[in-house]
């Protein structure tokens, strides 16, 4: 965070999370060398809800996670050896892959965490032969528009008036990757 002193930067590793799919980790030295990824349980929720509520003004409830598990999305917490520090909710349907949530702890952004989740969400999309991949940022959000941009995202057009905000509502934009020829479904 801007004003904190950078530690140590360990070398890239790669490390295999719990699904199989290589993930790197390079966090600081004072940071967990492991980094995996894996679906998201109901006792996860506790820690999820943290961060959701740490990461925005509006939270999704304890409800909307509940039900996203319940009827079966993609969902996936992103773990270091301290505890969850990201998730990432991904639904699909028709072709097209939804990416409803990505968040990682506040405290731990900018360190390639959500580009490792979003990644991941990506990878799992295209192996279920998704066309493309959807999702929704605020318009103020531009950290995360631009790690959308960095993925091949671009943005395709606008819902208006889509999120609450104090004093009214907030549009927002939505963004597209056409992933191209998908890769193989994993047996």
């Amino acid at each position: 965070a801007a004003g904190q002193a950078q530690g140590v930067a360990r070398p890239a590793v790669r490390r295999q999370d719990l699904t199989g799919i290589a993930v790197s980790a390079n966090f600081k030295a004072h940071e967990a060398a492991e980094l995996r990824v894996r679906p998201m349980q109901p006792r996860d929720l506790r820690a999820v809800m943290a961060i959701e509520s740490r990461s925005y003004d509006f939270p999704w409830t304890e409800g909307i996670f509940r039900d996203c598990l319940r009827v079966g999305y993609y969902c996936q917490v992103l773990e270091s050896d301290e505890g969850i520090v990201g998730y990432g909710i991904l639904s699909l349907g028709a072709g097209e892959a939804h990416i409803l949530n990505l968040c990682v702890k506040p405290d731990l952004r900018g360190q390639g965490l959500g580009r490792r989740m979003l990644g991941h969400l990506m990878d799992y999309a295209r192996r279920h032969r998704a066309g493309a991949a959807v999702l929704e940022v605020r318009r103020s959000n531009h950290p995360a528009q631009e790690l959308y941009k960095k993925a091949g995202f671009e943005q395709a057009g606008v819902r208006k008036n889509y999120y609450p905000a104090y004093g009214g509502r907030e549009d927002a934009l939505v963004f597209i990757n056409r992933m191209g020829n998908p890769a193989p479904k994993e047996s």
